[in-house]
């Protein structure tokens, strides 16, 4: 478990590091610029930690799944192999899924310096003021969106429903409060980052709404690191 804490720490830490020196030095000097390389950057390390965080809590459900209901068998179901492989392909698959978004956002044009309606370099947000046709770029961030949120959040739920059954068996209340307190506290996590995350990138986008989504996701990017 700690393990796996330990690198979901160091994708929070870079996670909220894609942003926030910016944002601190605008508020600093007063000026609200960033430069092309730097946002392309922004964004290839902003999406890269979003990929990585929603399997990686996929993968701690998992490993309380084990600890929880096969606990003779979880020094075998998760072995040092099992976890260093799965955190290999976590952050191989938040890399190719953020390199992705880079490259389709690099054959975009944009004329001039241009406003952008957000507290850092959304990509929905970057992609208003482009020039030219952005279907693929939204078609994209909604398919990521999907299998990064949709698709991990399926197993979760999976994992923590016989979770619950195998608590309510245990005989003892101390032991049910025991189990209880080894995953409450990442149930509360997934459901926080889950909920917010699928309002903001899901759900279409309007005028409207557009206010409320970047006040969602300010939130949801400081608040989940705290």
């Amino acid at each position: 478990m700690y393990f796996f804490l330990s690198h979901l720490a160091i994708i929070d830490i870079c996670y909220a590091s894609s942003s926030s020196p910016n944002m601190l030095e605008n508020l600093a000097k007063h000026k609200k610029t960033i430069s092309f390389v730097s946002c392309a950057m922004q964004i290839l390390l902003f999406v890269s930690c979003a990929g990585e965080e929603c399997p990686i809590l996929v993968v701690m459900a998992y490993d309380r799944f084990a600890a929880i209901c096969h606990p003779p068998q979880y020094t075998v179901i998760m072995n040092w192999t099992v976890c260093m492989l799965l955190v290999i392909a976590i952050w191989a698959c938040g890399f190719s899924l953020a390199l992705v978004h880079v490259i389709l956002s690099l054959r975009l044009t944009f004329s001039g310096p241009q406003e952008v309606n957000h507290f850092f370099w959304e990509i929905l947000s970057v992609l208003k003021v482009a020039c030219g046709d952005t279907w693929i770029n939204e078609v994209f961030v909604f398919a990521g969106a999907v299998f990064i949120l949709v698709g991990p959040l399926s197993p979760v739920l999976i994992c923590y429903v016989h979770i619950l059954w195998a608590i309510l068996k245990i005989q003892t209340k101390e032991g049910r409060r025991k189990a209880f307190s080894t995953c409450s506290s990442h149930f509360c996590v997934v459901g926080f980052y889950f909920g917010i995350a699928m309002m903001v990138d899901l759900v279409p986008d309007n005028s409207q709404r557009e206010e409320q989504q970047k006040i969602l996701t300010l939130f949801h990017h400081s608040s989940t690191h705290c």
